[in-house]
């Protein structure tokens, strides 16, 4: 869907994503989805509050993944 969105996690990031890549992804994903590349004024707030929500849901999704073959990320109990 968004090609511009990259994968955020090992193998193909060597290190863990940074908070300003999982925000931009997040941002992408926002815009793909309203199909507003910067919204209008009466639709800013809504707009940040998405790409906050989707920052912290892809934090959480990073956080939680178990690489097969490895061990769980930092963040997450191993069961």
């Amino acid at each position: 869907m968004c090609r511009s969105i990259k994968t955020l996690r090992p193998p193909a990031l060597a290190e863990e994503a940074t908070e300003d890549e999982i925000r931009a992804a997040a941002l992408q994903y926002v815009r793909k989805v309203s199909g507003f590349r910067a919204p209008a004024a009466h639709n800013a707030e809504v707009f940040e509050e998405a790409v906050e929500s989707v920052t912290r849901a892809t934090a959480e999704l990073l956080a939680g993944l178990e690489i097969r073959g490895g061990t769980a990320r930092a963040g997450r109990a191993a069961s």
